[in-house]
């Protein structure tokens, strides 16, 4: 790749270790300060897209650009990943005294995550949420909020084979966050949109996860295993894909919805015989709770 011999240099002004295991994304932002065409090559670098030419140094809000072949236009720091001890902050009304669980590298996940979430969604609608701490406060804090309640002992979780299905997963919420809770579970991912799919498989891709299915097509359609857990959030339809959950439910299995409170009488008439328990408030939220039941099979 044409300016690929700069980095050398590069992560040496940087004070970085070439053998860290993400120190290259989290020095971008500084680069820019010293060493602006460095770090233009190196958030292309990064991005994963090959160069067209020299940068074309265009103004955006203040913020100078770069062009990507697949994305056009686009400000540099749209590709930066963002802080760590920011996303712990932010997650802290989620996880309450369990904030301190999140290791270094689960919260580098998430900021990758994050980063790449953001770049496919200029291309393709991943989500309506557009800005980076409004989408670890939304996506990852009621996903990791639910993950803390089904899995209270995350590093337990696994003893014995635990399977989750997440229905309509879109851009991975509430699946990914809490297989990166729990990472010992075993994950399906269930998503009709092919653009989404793709999104997901590059996603575990780029983050490793490992015990991960991701299944193109409709769950009425799905013909795998029952699971331990299954998640439904923000899917349409919500009146017949909540009895298509309930189906893919494992006896003794547990049902986790994220929704609206107006939605739940709509869930207890639907499963009329499911032991549900008490809906949680979701903090940072006046209308939506987190819903867990025991389907009757």
């Amino acid at each position: 790749m044409r300016g690929t011999t700069e980095l050398t240099p590069i992560v040496t002004k940087c004070g970085v270790s070439s053998v860290c295991q993400f120190p290259l994304y989290e020095c971008i932002s500084e680069m820019k300060k010293k060493v602006p065409r460095a770090a233009t090559i190196l958030a292309s670098f990064l991005a994963g897209f090959s160069r067209v030419g020299r940068p074309a140094k265009q103004r955006r809000g203040g913020v100078e650009s770069i062009r990507l072949r697949k994305f056009g236009t686009r400000p540099l720091q749209s590709l930066c990943i963002m802080e760590t001890s920011r996303i712990a902050e932010l997650l802290q009304p989620f996880l309450a005294e369990d904030a301190a669980v999140l290791s270094p590298a689960q919260l580098n996940n998430i900021s990758i995550y994050i980063d790449l979430l953001l770049r496919w969604n200029a291309r393709i609608n991943l989500t309506s949420v557009r800005q980076p701490e409004a989408i670890v406060i939304r996506h990852f804090g009621e996903s990791l909020f639910a993950a803390r309640h089904l899995f209270p002992d995350p590093v337990g979780a696994g003893d014995s084979p635990i399977s989750l299905i997440d229905i309509g997963s879109g851009a991975g919420f509430p699946g990914v966050p809490i297989k990166l809770w729990a990472p010992r579970i075993h994950l399906t991912l269930i998503e009709s949109n092919h653009k989404k799919v793709a999104f997901l498989r590059q996603l575990a891709r780029t983050i490793t996860l490992t015990d991960i299915n991701i299944v193109p097509g409709r769950a009425e359609a799905y013909a795998g295993p029952l699971a331990d857990v299954v998640t439904l959030r923000a899917v349409e339809r919500f009146s017949s894909a909540l009895p298509t959950a309930a189906n893919l439910v494992a006896p003794t299995g547990r049902l986790a919805l994220l929704i609206g409170q107006p939605q739940t009488a709509l869930a207890r008439e639907l499963l009329p015989s499911a032991a549900w328990n008490h809906p949680v408030p979701l903090p940072l939220s006046s209308a939506r709770v987190l819903l867990i039941a025991r389907p009757a099979k």
